[in-house]
């Protein structure tokens, strides 16, 4: 599974003058969503356990119940589950992750935009509010530890220069959140679906091979079992091993949009002097470090580099051991604190590395098999916005599968014409202007701070309210059974 991760561009890129581009995110267009169809068809769900279709559903109007395989267990997945189930206790669910338990590990997120008002709707947002971090801002140091610049927490709804958002929450816990939710929902709602319905979770196994047809897709796992299903749903992450399977590897390979620059997460000991503050500090060589330790016993590193792109370009195949000797080459004597850095590094236990790339699918579905957040549409971190995706795109999704009476092709058809000019949006990235955030010269940084010396200061001086969502909002869906 892919991870998601905060960067600290969004100082510029979320705050002034390209901010449009990123926070308006989810703009769902205005146009008029499709009735729901008045007919009912066969699904597998009901094939395989008919008992259930005498079980009555909280709307009349439901076709038969699904029977449902969604790849991956992070945060989209437990979510598209928990809002399935809740719009048809009838559905059967099926959610695998290839690791042998929920991932807890992974950097610090937000929650912003259309995430906020989809837990909201779902009645997580308080829940989510109290497993947050204590990050108050994120300032600017030179190679002497030296404050250069310093930005607050942007409140949530509203677009500010920083890296620090209102919900700010580490990925495990997230998880956790909705995973922990999705098992609650499940038992709640066990005693009014009947004979009928189900959400399981299974770890330790993924896919090795998807068949379709037009009523189902059939498929074989890495411990040998065969299933059926009305559909499967890529939530598998940017590196998504269900959307090569389902759309082959040259348009797998295709979507893959490189942003040049290589990434390393991994936390340390905390050390006496790291508060709540999150620290950025550029090296010469395209270098850029940045800490976040949030009030917490640890201390998250993040290492991005525009520099090193040969060297660093097929280490990822390689062995942990080797990815990580060569990010420490990467930044070896790169100034500041690194040196303490690297050398946490060595023994890290949750270290991970990838090279920072978009996934533009022409596509977000073929046949019965569904694209879902990063594994369709990762926007990059430098967005910010991975997360908002993620959650939007599942509300999006049940949503319409609710609204269309569970008929897979009418449902999928309208789920892509609703996101598709969202997904657009939160990836118009302007790619050729991240080399202004890797500066190769001690000038070129010398700039770059005083640069943002200067927007510190006025921005709070000329600031005017902006709402995140400004021009849009998520389509209402009351077919989803939503309390909040």
């Amino acid at each position: 599974m892919g991870r998601i991760v905060q960067t600290p561009f969004s100082l510029f890129i979320r705050g002034q003058r390209n901010t449009h581009i990123f926070i308006s995110s989810f703009g769902f267009n205005q146009r008029t969503l499709l009735q729901p169809a008045s007919r009912f068809f066969t699904t597998t769900a009901s094939r395989n356990n008919r008992a259930a279709t005498s079980s009555k559903t909280l709307h009349s109007t439901l076709g038969m119940p699904l029977n449902v395989l969604i790849v991956g267990a992070g945060i989209c997945g437990p979510a598209l589950a928990m809002l399935l189930q809740g719009s048809d206790p009838s559905h059967n669910i099926t959610v695998i992750e290839r690791s042998p338990s929920i991932r807890t590990a992974g950097q610090q997120i937000d929650m912003k935009g259309p995430a906020v008002e989809v837990l909201k709707k779902m009645g997580l947002l308080s829940t989510v509010k109290a497993n947050c971090v204590n990050e108050t801002g994120v300032e600017i140091l030179d190679s002497n530890g030296k404050q250069m610049a310093l930005f607050g927490v942007s409140p949530a709804g509203q677009r500010r220069p920083t890296l620090t958002s209102e919900y700010e929450i580490m990925r495990g816990d997230a998880v956790n959140v909705f995973y922990e939710a999705s098992l609650q929902q499940n038992a709640k709602l066990e005693g009014e679906r009947g004979r009928g319905g189900g959400l399981t979770y299974e770890f330790g196994k993924t896919i090795t091979e998807l068949t379709q047809s037009d009523d189902g897709v059939d498929v074989t796992f890495t411990d040998g079992q065969k299933g059926r299903y009305d559909l499967v749903v890529a939530a598998d992450g940017q590196s998504s091993r269900t959307r090569r399977l389902a759309f082959g590897k040259e348009a797998n390979d295709e979507a893959l949009k490189s942003l040049g620059v290589h990434a390393a997460y991994y936390s340390i000991p905390r050390v006496e002097g790291e508060g709540q503050l999150a620290r950025v500090y550029n090296s010469p060589g395209k270098k850029l470090v940045v800490t976040r330790t949030s009030g917490r016993p640890v201390t998250q590193v993040l290492l991005f580099t525009m520099g090193d792109n040969e060297k660093l370009k097929n280490i990822y195949k390689e062995p942990i051991e080797k990815q990580k000797e060569a990010f420490t080459e990467a930044f070896k004597g790169a100034g500041w604190q690194t040196s303490r850095l690297l050398s946490g590094l060595k023994d890290c236990t949750d270290f991970y590395a990838h090279e920072l790339g978009q996934i533009k699918m022409k596509q977000l579905y073929k046949g019965r098999v569904v694209l879902l957040g990063d594994a369709g549409y990762c926007p990059s971190p430098f967005t910010g916005m991975g997360t908002a995706g993620c959650l939007a795109g599942a509300y999006v999704l049940a949503g319409e599968l609710a609204r269309h009476n569970n008929n897979v092709p009418e449902a999928l058809k309208a789920y892509e014409e609703t996101v598709r000019p969202a997904v657009n949006e939160i990836q118009k990235l302007p790619i050729e202007s991240l080399g202004i955030f890797f500066p190769s010269s001690h000038l070129g940084i010398w700039i770059l701070r005083n640069l943002m010396w200067a927007v510190s200061k006025i921005e709070p001086l000329v600031y005017r309210p902006q709402t995140e969502h400004q021009g849009w909002k998520l389509p209402e869906y009351p077919e989803l059974n939503l309390t909040s």
